[in-house]
């Protein structure tokens, strides 16, 4: 038999057809599932089809009850940072504390030398590679994991695509369910929108100035953290003949800057937090700054554990606190995170 392998268990068709795979290649494996966030009735639902997937394939399914160190690590950020008037990115911050964070740890403890989950990505233990489905690609939100612990990851599903996943769950007797399983969320803690999480903690509806470029106030708002930079929505502009967008967001006087199109595109950014796979401290790449947009052309600066980055094209949209990522044509080679922009 094969080295042991830890498998991250959600319940989920990916984690399940990803335990069966390695179970199939000869690995002794064993399953993991982690309690995270504390949203009601979920954890019954999902760790019952963890146990029951753990249990057809044949491995022993361990349970972590993680619900404090997430929300430290991700749940109290989030709240936190859209106070600060920014847009956070919990999955990537979830993805290096919690899923190869703590769970990299629990398979210390176990004696797995490898951790392996349902993630739609490639590694070759040096860098991260885009999933051969690019409509489910998940690098973007990986990139943040240490460095140090990519020789002892494996994703299986990263060669294969979301179709064939569920196809192989349909034809095995006591799997089928799997198959037909609707997708979990982008944000496993949010239901309906983000402003329903973040009015259990903070003040959300608070009504506003809206103002241009020059400063003037020309409408109003329902309060600054119902918005994200590049929202069209949800605010009056007096006057107005065209679409205006969100252009900033100022949370001590919870006002938020308005402007047409144009105004929004973003040709420089700088980040910090940065986690990068190689040495370089300045190239020409392409870049990220959200996770459902196209790579753009870029040039970047590293210095004092900051990154500058010029954009060759304007990117419409960028937001403080969202990710940067690079990427070498499918090649993940680092990023950061959005301080200025």
């Amino acid at each position: 038999m094969k080295e042991k392998v830890l498998v991250g268990m959600s319940g989920g068709v990916d984690s399940t057809i990803t335990t069966l795979m390695l179970k199939e290649e000869g690995y002794e494996v064993e399953g993991l599932y982690m309690k995270l966030h504390s949203k009601p009735g979920y954890h019954e639902i999902h760790q019952a089809r963890a146990q029951k997937a753990a249990d057809k394939i044949g491995v022993k399914l361990h349970v972590l009850d993680l619900q404090k160190e997430f929300n430290e690590n991700v749940y109290r950020p989030f709240i936190d940072t859209y106070a600060e008037g920014k847009t956070p990115n919990p999955c990537a911050l979830c993805n290096r504390t919690m899923k190869f964070g703590e769970m990299i740890n629990f398979a210390d403890k176990i004696g797995a030398h490898y951790l392996a989950t349902g993630h739609y990505i490639k590694t070759d233990g040096e860098y991260f590679y885009q999933a051969e489905d690019d409509t489910k690609d998940q690098s973007y939100f990986l990139f943040y994991v240490k460095k140090e612990i990519l020789p002892r990851l494996k994703f299986p599903l990263g060669e294969l695509h979301k179709k064939d996943i569920k196809a192989k769950a349909a034809s095995i007797e006591g799997l089928e369910s799997f198959s037909s399983q609707a997708e979990s969320s982008e944000i496993c803690f949010v239901e309906t929108t983000y402003t329903d999480v973040l009015k259990k903690h903070v003040e959300v509806d608070m009504p506003g100035d809206v103002l241009d470029k020059e400063g003037n106030v020309v409408g109003e708002h329902k309060g600054y953290m119902h918005y994200t930079i590049g929202k069209r929505k949800g605010f009056t502009v007096n006057g107005a003949h065209e679409p205006h967008f969100v252009l900033s967001i100022n949370p001590e006087k919870n006002q938020i800057v308005v402007g047409k199109k144009d105004d929004l595109a973003c040709y420089r950014v700088v980040l910090d937090n940065l986690n990068m796979f190689n040495d370089a401290t300045e190239f020409d790449t392409t870049v990220k700054l959200r996770y459902r947009t196209t790579a753009v052309k870029c040039h970047v600066i590293i210095q004092n554990d900051k990154a500058v980055v010029s954009l060759e094209d304007g990117v419409f949209g960028v937001a403080v606190g969202q990710a940067a990522v690079f990427y070498d044509d499918n090649k993940l080679i680092g990023g950061g995170w959005i301080c200025e922009s």
